[in-house]
């Protein structure tokens, strides 16, 4: 079986080095019998994955160019979160490639319980993503118990603001002046206007 290799280490991890991640891998690849296709280093944050040596993982991937991936750990592939981390393995899995994590033995696919893992890290997901939709709805609930539409302040409640508003206005100035001087829009300084509370 023809193996790549992924390592990562972030810039702010001082002192560590993915030589020391890459010996270990070398290690593991030579007691299953794998052959060493590619190294893959990147020095980034995981947090995204414009990672130059992870796209360049990705194309070869995509070519078939190795059978199996082999990294160190999950976090050292992704630190995107759950979903995304979870779409990369998808995505290999796409491919036509394995992946298995050294430290993390659960994470194999080579394995005979590759179905299993990819059942639980999706159930992980499908968690993940209910927990983000109900913090994003209570969030959204709250903003309208407080008055404000789509979280965002009322122009009325915006004390410095409305005081700017009708001080422009007894100078004579016109909606459209009064909105450029403020850069907010002329619904925003009619709203203040109109707003008996706000006079």
């Amino acid at each position: 079986m023809q193996a790549a290799l992924y390592a990562r280490v972030s810039t702010k991890d001082k002192g560590q080095d993915t030589e020391n991640q890459l010996r270990q891998l070398r290690q593991f690849a030579a007691k299953q019998g794998w052959e060493i296709t590619a190294e893959y280093v990147d020095r980034a944050s995981g947090k995204h994955s414009d990672r130059e040596q992870f796209q360049k993982m990705f194309a070869a991937a995509s070519r078939r160019e190795f059978d199996v991936l082999l990294f160190w750990s999950l976090d050292r592939l992704s630190r995107e979160g759950t979903v995304e981390t979870l779409n990369h393995l998808q995505r290999l899995t796409s491919y036509g490639v394995n992946y298995r994590s050294y430290t993390e033995q659960y994470l194999d696919s080579t394995g005979i319980f590759k179905e299993a893992v990819i059942g639980i890290l999706a159930a992980v997901a499908k968690q993940e993503r209910v927990r983000l939709s109900e913090r994003v709805i209570a969030g959204l609930q709250k903003a309208r118990a407080d008055g404000r539409i789509g979280g965002r302040p009322r122009i009325e409640d915006d004390y410095k603001t409305v005081k700017a508003i009708h001080r422009l206005r007894e100078q004579d100035r016109s909606i459209r002046q009064i909105a450029a001087e403020l850069s907010i829009s002329t619904n925003s300084v009619l709203k203040v206007l109109n707003h008996p509370a706000a006079v």
